[in-house]
């Protein structure tokens, strides 16, 4: 796949990964949907490490659900440490 798939997949994860998590994240949309390519990263990185997952195929249901999954913890990560800074101002 190349960098400008890879850019739009976690971009679009991102905003996936957006509707899907409950609550009010930090950091706007612009912030959610470049942490969507970080968590596409991610969890590009973990399917070929845990399963050994193909990644190559843009329309491969697989490499979409773990770029999604990715951003949805990169997501709540995000979440934890925007709250947890917010909380002690």
């Amino acid at each position: 796949m190349g960098f400008i798939a890879f850019l739009i997949l976690g971009l679009i994860a991102g905003a996936i990964a957006k509707l899907i998590l409950p609550g009010r994240q930090g950091g706007g949309w612009i912030a959610t949907l470049l942490l969507g390519v970080v968590g596409a990263l991610l969890g590009g990185w973990l399917g070929g490490l845990l399963f050994n997952a193909p990644l190559q195929d843009f329309w491969s249901i697989q490499t979409w659900l773990l770029a999604i999954v990715g951003a949805i913890i990169v997501l709540l990560i995000w979440g934890l440490i925007t709250g947890r800074r917010s909380s002690r101002a």
